[in-house]
């Protein structure tokens, strides 16, 4: 038996450590830890709570949307507003959340895990005429490989016509990226951290200019995944079908709902086997701290009373993550759990999107739930996306209200829950005499990246990571694929350092 320890994971968003235990090429244990200290929370206190839709933005660059628009839900919630968004307000924030959607998921397979399967390398002393190809051949033939590197060697399967398919992709990306951020911008003001998603809805005005522009932007994005996204995915599948036989994790799927169209994206709790998604009860969610670095008499609270209690030389813990569990049991989150229980609950745009695919790809639904099913899921979602954007741009009224006037309560206490790019968001807001008294969020990653609980269950990547088989323990390639199906965001997990002294004394990372 031998210990492999990946410190940092690259290619994720944040400070992710994972050591594997393995033994005849195959792993034994898992340990995901979070190398950063969780907080931000501290800071909201005693914080005007119309403050909060903006600074909970702070908790990740890569999906800020989704914590304003988690925030300022539960504000809405606290403050008695939640059934009175005007429309405008409604669709605009579903227009941004889902114009993050599109960028958080085109970064996520191009830029971060595709390097895990297309060799850049192939584009050496490239002759051809594409400019985006002619530059990365400059840098790949001096011998400056970043940013495609450091990454783990062997086990390439495109041919060189494929990889070189895949990098000028890879830079398309780029611009597309862009595009999803501009598109946000029309609305937000500026990308990333907007500053218009308020408590009451959104504070800017449509124009019949912004409306045009935002279709033009998405129309633009949607070309490139069905022209590019969806078809890459599609050759993956073909050259690496074992990889949809990896990384089944927890099989246990949780999704809140996100975006207002009724069914699109329903909530509900798959449990293995099941025939269809139970409701949510949010009162079931708690966060178990046995081996994280928080004073265990937070140990098993809800969220909404929950308290970020920082320990440091806490014995046997290993991660700054909490773990969530809903029922007591841990939970998947993400892109492939929302297409799992859309399908399940019987949403047809979702049905349409996963049969096609499975039938382009000549696999069974069942296998979504798998390292490369994860991927297929985002891609799946980013094209209905897209499309359902186009809508809900033209259902915007120029000139009608988009915000409601506020009075902040003396007392209330809200929760937030809708999905981010990466999964299951929720978060919860106390208020006393006028101020944030008490605010917890739970993150996708942090159902995702848990450590072991107090039974010892594992996380659910660390279910998906064991039992998984490695060619090479010097080149574990097979446990970072799996790692980064999830795409971890330790940014949204963990978001707080310590100058010396106390923690009374706190800083945003």
């Amino acid at each position: 038996m031998s210990k492999i320890t990946i410190d940092p994971v690259t290619r994720i968003e944040g400070h992710l450590r994972v050591e594997v235990e393995q033994e005849d090429g195959r792993v034994t244990r898992a340990s995901c830890g979070g190398t950063m200290a969780r907080g931000l929370e501290l800071i909201f206190g005693g914080r005007d709570p119309r403050d909060i839709p903006i600074l909970a933005q702070r908790i990740c660059g890569v999906c800020p949307q989704a914590h304003a628009t988690a925030a300022a839900m539960a504000m809405d919630d606290a403050f008695g507003l939640a059934d009175r968004i005007p429309p405008n307000g409604v669709l605009l924030r579903d227009i941004m959340l889902g114009a993050n959607f599109l960028q958080s998921h085109i970064l996520h397979f191009y830029h971060l895990a595709a390097l895990d399967y297309v060799d850049v390398t192939a584009a050496r002393g490239y002759q051809g005429s594409d400019p985006d190809l002619q530059s990365v051949a400059g840098f790949i033939d001096r011998g400056a490989l970043a940013p495609f590197v450091p990454r783990y060697e062997g086990d390439y399967r495109l041919s060189r016509e494929q990889n070189i398919a895949g990098v000028k992709h890879y830079v398309r990306a780029l611009g597309v990226r862009r595009n999803c951020h501009e598109m946000l911008a029309l609305f937000g003001g500026k990308m990333p951290h907007q500053c218009t998603v308020s408590v009451g809805g959104v504070t800017t005005q449509v124009t019949r200019d912004n409306i045009a522009a935002a279709l033009s932007y998405v129309r633009e994005v949607a070309a490139f995944i069905r022209e590019c996204y969806l078809p890459d995915i599609l050759m993956l599948a073909g050259a690496y079908a074992d990889g949809l036989e990896r990384g089944r994790g927890c099989s246990r799927f949780l999704c809140y709902g996100v975006f207002s169209e009724e069914g699109l994206f329903p909530a509900g709790l798959l449990e293995p086997g099941a025939d269809e998604p139970a409701a949510i009860d949010a009162d079931l969610i708690t966060e178990d701290v046995k081996n994280s670095y928080y004073a265990d008499d937070s140990n098993g609270l809800h969220p909404a009373v929950g308290r970020t209690e920082p320990q440091e030389d806490k014995p046997g813990a290993y991660s700054w993550l909490k773990a969530p569990r809903y029922d007591g049991k841990p939970c998947e989150v993400g892109p492939m759990a929302r297409m799992l229980v859309g399908y399940k609950a019987g949403s047809a745009e979702i049905r349409q999107a996963v049969d096609g695919l499975c039938e382009s790809a000549g696999i069974e639904v069942a296998a979504l739930n798998s390292t490369l099913g994860r991927h297929a899921a985002r891609a799946l979602e980013a094209e209905l996306i897209a499309r359902k954007m186009q809508d809900w741009i033209l259902a915007l009224q120029p000139g009608e209200p988009c915000v409601l006037k506020v009075e902040v309560p003396d007392e209330g206490a809200g929760a937030g829950l809708t999905d981010a790019p990466r999964g299951s968001l929720g978060h919860w807001v106390t208020i006393e005499d006028g101020k944030v008294a008490n605010y917890q969020a739970v993150v996708p990653t942090t159902w995702n990246g848990s450590p072991r609980d107090a039974q010892d269950v594992p996380g659910p990547i660390e279910q998906a990571i064991e039992g998984e088989s490695i060619r090479d323990v010097d080149n574990p390639l097979e446990v970072v694929r799996t790692i980064r199906s999830f795409d971890p965001c330790l940014a949204c997990s963990v978001h707080v350092a310590r100058r010396k002294g106390d923690w009374n004394t706190v800083l945003p990372v």
